[in-house]
């Protein structure tokens, strides 16, 4: 089979972050493609994945075919145009490690920021524990607080019958002598 390449536009209103270049770029590995590249594109009012592909004729004639009936799922597509290409064409694995590399630089600061919050929530259950031990050693101690109570209101009422005898006779004294000086007697 005679060797080919081809540049594919695919243009329409959102054909970006979409998954367009991952999705091209499995399909040319299962297909077999030898090279494989694809990049995003802002035209005038629409977007492009341009996309370049070498590999030997069948595959492509196949490629192409894929292109113009399958999409990623949230793509919405324009148009689709394929013309022969001459430039090099990136091997198909190299760019697949190209695209690894991309992903984990889009991950990267999406991870720091899921570490982060992780820290914060550990902290939080941190104090959240701290708080349910502090509560649990109040709470422990309420029995004790009851029994102390109840032996304080029995003192306290011991005190109060021993003080009532004594100030009933105070209050009487202190009757007579306000009496005796009222001239009440």
């Amino acid at each position: 089979m005679e060797s080919m390449k081809i540049k594919i536009k695919i243009t329409g209103p959102k054909v970006h972050d979409v998954g367009y270049r991952y999705f091209l770029m499995s399909t040319a590995i299962d297909m077999g493609l030898r090279g494989f590249q694809a990049r995003n594109r802002v035209a005038e009012k629409e977007q492009e994945v341009i996309a370049l592909v070498d590999g030997d004729e069948e595959a492509i004639t196949d490629f192409k075919a894929m292109v113009g009936a399958q999409k990623p799922e949230h793509a919405e597509i324009s148009n689709i145009t394929c013309v022969d290409y001459e430039g090099d064409v990136m091997r198909t694995g190299e760019y697949a490690q190209v695209c690894s590399a991309q992903q984990l630089n889009k991950a990267i600061p999406l991870l720091l920021d899921m570490r982060n919050d992780l820290k914060a929530v550990r902290k939080t259950g941190d104090e959240t524990l701290s708080e349910i031990k502090a509560v649990r050693k109040n709470t422990d101690a309420i029995p004790r607080l009851e029994a102390n109570t109840n032996l304080v209101l029995e003192e306290i009422k011991g005190l109060r019958e021993d003080i009532q005898p004594g100030y009933a006779k105070q209050m009487q004294t202190d009757i007579r002598a306000i009496k005796e000086r009222l001239g009440m007697q």
